[in-house]
């Protein structure tokens, strides 16, 4: 109830309003797709390397369930022991992997979005906005001013 009043009194302001997308910023907008780019370049061999970790871990546990009934207790707690360490490492490299592309990810996302809010800034006041969202539960398309953000990035 506390904003019934302030907003009541802006409502009765003539105001100019707009919203952008920031979802469709970070899809649509050329400097998120070559950041897009970027890291997946970065990121490529590592994911690879990943891979080529998982099918060596699934090649050698199907191996030793091939491989139990005929071993001995002693090379059978050897192999599995191993595969107990490589899965450890796997894991392990797995959550490093996820770790890394997800900072690096929010790293090359500020800097577009930090973009993105410069040119909403400069449409803002080249367009006498009084306020523009960036986030809402819901929003008229005609107060949306994604498509000419993203026109000035992309330029």
């Amino acid at each position: 109830m506390a904003f019934s009043l302030p907003l009541c009194a802006l409502a009765q302001q003539d105001l100019k309003v707009g919203f952008v997308s920031t979802e469709r910023i970070f899809r649509d907008a050329a400097p998120a797709k070559a950041a897009t780019a970027k890291l997946e370049q970065e990121f490529s061999k590592r994911e690879k390397d990943l891979q080529e970790l998982a099918a060596k871990l699934k090649s050698s546990a199907e191996k030793l369930d091939k491989d139990a009934p005929v071993l001995n207790d002693a090379e059978r707690g050897k192999r599995q022991r191993e595969l107990a360490e490589m899965d450890k490492d796997f894991q392990r490299r797995q959550r490093e992997f996820r770790e890394d592309l997800n900072q690096r990810r929010n790293e090359e996302l500020a800097v577009v979005l930090e973009r993105a809010n410069k040119v909403i800034k400069q449409i803002a006041d080249a367009e006498k906005y009084d306020i523009v969202f960036q986030e809402a539960v819901y929003f008229s398309p005609r107060i949306d001013i994604t498509d000419k953000v993203l026109k000035a990035l992309n330029k």
